[in-house]
């Protein structure tokens, strides 16, 4: 075909995409998927180890969005949830609030006040930044005492995720303070609470609060399937729990801990989560492509830890951390402290047959170094992987490159080019047919 003619063929197939989700009206359900401090090259690794591409990678519409906050380049998760969930700028830390702490309609409760039922999934505690951002207003992301209790008031239907321990006093194992117990003010409110992941499949409530940790839910890597429900399986039963009702949903689901193995420069658990979070992406577009009337949004927050798709060479392997059966932080567990199985339990969870004697003695951990793994030092894993890997990180913390945005379903064709993360949220209320 010649060049022309090739022009004028993609031309026309995105005027008829762009014209047929046109057509559909009104998205009438939003699932938005956050992959916490997923940038381009953790979408490009999980792409090169699945062998093929991503769910995400199938949706109709993508671009790129800028991630800033009011007081720095580089953003936190807190402003830039606050900027996903309201469209509005702020200070790092703060939670669906402006630096003069005024509260910012979010649009999961503009869509609340429309009728829609609501839901948050994530794989950190539903009280951390990113869910606080969409159903509470607080000056300080640390006070997730305060944020459970807000969430408990906001009436968002489905919650799924960790975090047990805010939502009971000291007394009981908890670490709220003020002596409340939210579970029971939960029950009393109406809601099916449950613990664990047969719980959650038995449940058939229609408001739902699943705790299934004290804290953060596991690595995909370090999860017990018999007992902690995977993103895609929370996914999967809010979209159950919240569908079929005439109203219309809103359901935001996180794929958490992508960011603090990221934070780690674990390429394990960063590479196992993304890829969970992708499974969790296609089961929305499994509902979406059979519900023409449901927007699919897949983004990040920021990016985290500058990854780096090369060490120096023309190659990279992403078969070494695809072999791996555990996360560095869970092999740091495992490790004596005299290193003396260092290297049976390398072979064991990592399939790392080769480590120098140089590399052994990195893992000892100075003596003034404070870490929760009391044997070795972390970063020494993660360095004997990485090499392996053939990759680089630039930082330990978030970083200002931009970050995907893919996009599906009515109001879709909105989600292109390059934009900020302010966007997204006016631009959903638009597929949605109002102004937020």
């Amino acid at each position: 075909m010649h060049y022309m003619d090739q022009r004028k063929a993609l031309l026309v197939l995105l005027l008829t995409a762009t014209a047929l989700y046109a057509w559909a009206g009104p998205a009438q359900n939003v699932i938005f998927m956050i992959g916490d401090g997923m940038g381009l090259a953790h979408v490009t690794m999980a792409h090169y180890a699945n062998g093929a591409k991503l769910n995400m990678e199938t949706m109709a519409f993508s671009g790129l969005a800028t991630t800033h906050c009011l007081d720095s380049l580089v953003t936190d998760s807190a402003a830039a949830g606050t900027a996903l969930a309201t469209g509005c700028k702020t200070d790092s830390g703060m939670i669906a609030t402006t630096p003069d702490l005024k509260p910012r309609l979010t649009i999961l409760e503009a869509l609340d006040k429309r009728a829609r039922k609501t839901g948050l999934v994530t794989t950190t505690t539903i009280s951390h930044a990113t869910p606080a951002c969409f159903a509470a207003h607080v000056s300080q992301r640390g006070n997730e005492e305060e944020i459970a209790s807000q969430l408990l008031g906001s009436g968002v239907d489905v919650m799924l995720g960790g975090g047990l321990s805010y939502f009971l006093p000291v007394s009981s194992g908890g670490r709220r303070k003020d002596g409340q117990d939210l579970i029971e003010i939960a029950k009393s409110k109406g809601y099916t609470v449950v613990t664990d992941r047969s719980g959650l499949l038995r449940c058939r409530s229609d408001k739902v609060l699943g705790l299934f940790g004290k804290s953060y839910l596991s690595f995909e890597l370090d999860r017990n399937p018999a007992r902690e429900p995977s993103l895609a399986l929370m996914t999967q039963k809010a979209v159950e729990l919240l569908s079929g009702t005439e109203t219309g949903f809103f359901l935001m689901v996180e794929g958490g801990r992508i960011d603090h193995a990221a934070h780690s420069n674990d390429i394990a658990g960063v590479l196992h989560d993304t890829l969970m979070f992708d499974k969790a992406v296609g089961i929305a577009l499994d509902f979406a492509r059979k519900n023409k009337d449901t927007l699919v949004l897949v983004t990040a927050d920021h990016e985290t830890g500058g990854l780096g798709l090369s060490s120096g060479k023309y190659e990279i392997r992403p078969d070494v951390p695809s072999g791996m059966s555990r996360t560095c932080e869970f092999i740091a567990t495992q490790i004596n402290q005299d290193l003396s199985n260092v290297r049976k339990v390398f072979e064991f969870f990592a399939g790392i047959t080769d480590l120098t004697d140089e590399e052994v003695a990195s893992l000892k951990k100075s003596p003034d170094k404070k870490s929760e793994y009391s044997s070795v030092n972390l970063a020494g894993i993660t360095a004997i992987v990485n090499k392996r890997t053939m990759i680089g990180w630039t930082t330990g913390s978030h970083s200002a490159c931009m970050v995907p945005v893919m996009a599906e379903g009515p109001g879709a064709e909105l989600f292109t080019g390059f934009m900020d993360n302010t966007e997204l949220p006016k631009k959903i209320a638009r597929a949605c047919g109002f102004s937020l």
